[in-house]
C-alpha cells in the first residue's frame, strides 16, 4: 500500500518518489547523495531536517502534505574518518571529467598519462596523472608536456569527496551549490 503519492505542478504521479536528495552532516558538510524516498524516511523518523525543497512538488497522504525535499540535514552529528579519495584509473577519468586534459576532446578511449614520465622519475600520484586521448600521448611520449610543445587545459589536483559528489550527480541544482561551495 502506498502512503504518499506525489504531485507535481499539480498533476499526479502516483507512487513515483523519483529524485536526488543532497544529505548535509548537523555542521553542513555535504555527506552523500541519497533517493527522495530515503530522504523522506529520515525526515518523517525525526532523524533529519529539512533545508531546501524542490519548488511546485509536494508529497501528499491521507491526513499530511509535505514538501519535496532537495537538502537534508541530519539531526545528529556524524562523525565521519576523512575521506581519502583512491588514487585509481576511474578516478584520475572522473577528476577530469573524462576529458583529455591535452586538447579537451571527450573520446571514449582515454588513457591516463603521467606528466612527468615514470622513465625518468615521475610518479603514479595525483599532481602528475591525468587523462589523455590516445592521440595526445603517444604525441606526448617520453617526454614532459613542454618538451613535446604541449600544455595542460588544467593543472591536476587531489579532489576531495565533495567533488565526486559534483561529478555523480551531474547538473547541480541551484539549491545545492551553496552546500557544495560552488558560489
Amino acid at each position: 500500500m502506498k502512503v504518499f503519492s506525489t504531485f507535481y505542478k499539480n498533476k499526479p504521479h502516483h507512487g513515483r518518489l523519483n529524485g536526488k536528495v543532497l544529505v548535509l552532516n548537523q555542521d553542513y558538510e555535504p555527506l552523500n547523495v541519497c533517493s527522495a524516498k530515503k530522504a523522506i524516511v529520515l525526515l518523517l523518523l525525526g532523524k533529519a531536517e529539512m533545508i531546501e525543497a524542490y519548488e511546485g512538488r509536494v508529497l501528499r497522504s491521507v491526513s499530511r502534505e509535505l514538501p519535496f525535499p532537495s537538502v537534508v540535514r541530519l539531526a545528529l552529528f556524524i562523525h565521519v574518518p576523512f575521506k581519502r579519495i583512491i588514487l585509481s584509473r576511474k578516478n584520475i577519468l572522473r577528476r577530469d571529467s573524462h576529458r583529455c586534459q591535452y586538447c579537451g576532446k571527450t573520446d571514449p578511449l582515454l588513457t591516463v598519462d603521467h606528466i612527468h614520465p615514470r622513465s625518468r622519475g615521475g610518479t603514479d600520484s595525483w599532481d602528475n596523472l591525468v587523462c589523455a586521448c590516445i592521440r595526445c600521448n603517444n604525441r606526448k611520449g617520453d617526454r614532459t608536456p613542454e618538451e613535446a610543445g604541449m600544455s595542460l587545459l588544467r593543472k591536476p589536483i587531489k579532489p576531495n569527496h565533495v567533488t565526486f559528489i559534483r561529478h555523480f550527480v551531474g547538473n547541480v541544482a541551484d539549491k545545492w551549490k551553496p552546500y557544495l561551495f560552488m558560489q
